[in-house]
């Protein structure tokens, strides 16, 4: 019988979920655009964005979707962070701004759809700004694709030192982005 996940310490997760890169699928669009109507048939007040990777069609990325859910100052984040884990996610973290959750993992490793869904406040979304940048910046989106790949291997079962070295870089470019697009979202 296999341990249940949350019995299993941060190393037996790095192994069972390893970081895995892939060229850019297609079908990521429609995966985002079926999960996106599933949590706005949940929380109607919320503005709901692809973010991540698996958003920028030219670069390699987990095949993993990453949705930013944006609400607005009023609402009860405990409560909507409730009602997604009643919904098939499962909370990772979480502070009185910010919670994130997962769905795809299992016991045996990922399923066949795997999200990463960042519920925040509206207005904390620097991932928007990353995003569009990397977009309409192809030179840029090469170079941070060429740092993961690198990164990769390095950091294959240790996600924490894989996403920590790529964190310059992000800011990097993100504060170059909110530059460009201040007021956009």
């Amino acid at each position: 019988m296999s341990k249940k996940l949350s019995e299993m310490s941060l190393e037996e997760l790095w192994q069972l979920f390893p970081v895995c890169l892939t060229e850019h699928k297609d079908f990521w669009k429609d995966w985002y655009a079926e999960e996106e109507a599933f949590l706005k048939s949940l929380i109607a007040a919320a503005r709901i964005s692809h973010i991540g990777s698996t958003a920028i069609c030219s670069i390699w990325a987990k095949p993993i979707i990453d949705i930013l859910v944006e609400i607005p100052e009023e609402c009860s984040m405990p409560e909507i962070g409730d009602l997604i884990t009643d919904n098939g996610y499962i909370c990772m973290s979480q502070s009185s701004s910010r919670i994130s959750f997962n769905k795809g993992y299992t016991e045996y490793g990922f399923d066949d759809k795997v999200f990463h869904l960042h519920l925040r406040y509206r207005g904390d979304n620097d991932e928007l700004y990353f995003r569009d940048y990397l977009i309409e910046h192809a030179d840029i989106a090469r170079q941070y694709e060429k740092m993961k790949l690198k990164l990769w291997k390095k950091y294959e079962h240790n996600r924490n030192a894989y996403t920590d070295a790529k964190t310059e870089f992000i800011r990097k470019q993100t504060a170059r982005a909110r530059k460009i697009y201040d007021g956009r979202y």
